[in-house]
């Protein structure tokens, strides 16, 4: 399992991810099941766990609301980023 940090500017991690994802938005629902599955895993890394006992390609992504989710403080350190 893949382990990565969101770290940078949320603009950043959106351009990084879509770089390494194939553009699939022509292809239909059923071709799409058809091929093997990969997955970006946010959140709970057990569920990662699960996938990839299951020989699935998973990349875990550590995230957390900044500020710990606390929205008043979030606000006040985006002041302090821009």
């Amino acid at each position: 399992m893949t382990t990565t940090s969101l770290s940078a500017p949320w603009s950043q991690q959106t351009e990084s991810m879509k770089a390494h994802m194939s553009d699939d938005r022509s292809k239909t629902p059923s071709s799409l099941l058809t091929r093997p599955v990969k997955v970006v895993n946010v959140g709970l890394e057990r569920f990662a766990r699960e996938l990839e006992s299951q020989a699935v390609p998973v990349v875990q992504v550590e995230w957390a609301p900044p500020a710990g989710g606390n929205a008043k403080l979030a606000a006040l350190l985006a002041k302090l980023g821009s």
